[in-house]
């Protein structure tokens, strides 16, 4: 299943990611460019690498440039991390091309790749719960209520691949049809963001 293969390379991903445990690591994609895979491992690098800035920021004694510094690299992130997701729903996209939607066919809620994304980050909520459900150094409290969160979670994944998989299925018979959205992110725009529009007439 679709999810199956997900699921491996987003562990993949931030097993590899571990290795070195630095936001500033270059990726080593391992898979070909014009593969399903490649996406899918670039879009959880992705993920992993802002998963750890979002921690680096919340750090009370950052210096206030340094935090500057993150914010705008968060930023540049997620605009990247949206184009990923467009390039793996144009993947979805041009392989159902010729699928002809059987009368009162509807649209799903959100598309494929916006699925994935929320399965790329529950790969990394696991990895992060079950780092804290075996940790030597806290409480058994901690523990047992950092595993009982864990099995939440690993719940929550299996539910979430089974929906994919049925959504990919009832657009392969043509019970439900796709879309592909350019999203608008305004505030990296300098035609859309006020901030930047009014600074560059100044």
């Amino acid at each position: 299943m679709f999810t199956e293969l997900c699921n491996q390379i987003f562990d993949q991903s931030i097993a590899d990611y571990h290795v070195h445990n630095s936001v500033y690591q270059p990726i080593l994609n391992p898979y070909e460019k014009t593969a399903i895979e490649h996406l899918l491992y670039l879009k959880n690098w992705i993920d992993t690498v802002q998963w750890h800035l979002e921690d680096i920021i919340r750090d009370p004694l950052i210096d206030p440039v340094k935090a500057l510094e993150i914010k705008r690299w968060i930023d540049k992130s997620n605009q990247e991390r949206t184009d990923v997701v467009e390039y793996i729903d144009s993947y979805f996209f041009e392989k159902y091309k010729d699928i002809v939607p059987a009368a009162g066919a509807s649209i799903n809620t959100e598309s494929p790749a916006w699925a994935v994304d929320r399965l790329s980050i529950l790969a990394l909520k696991i990895y992060h719960m079950r780092e804290e459900a075996t940790r030597t150094d806290a409480s058994p409290a901690h523990r047992e209520a950092c595993q009982r969160k864990l099995d939440v979670l690993l719940e929550q994944r299996r539910d979430l691949g089974t929906a994919i998989n049925q959504l990919l299925e009832d657009i392969a018979a043509g019970n439900k049809y796709m879309k592909v959205y350019k999203q608008m992110k305004m505030y990296n725009d300098p035609s859309l963001n006020p901030v930047l529009y009014k600074s560059a007439s100044n």
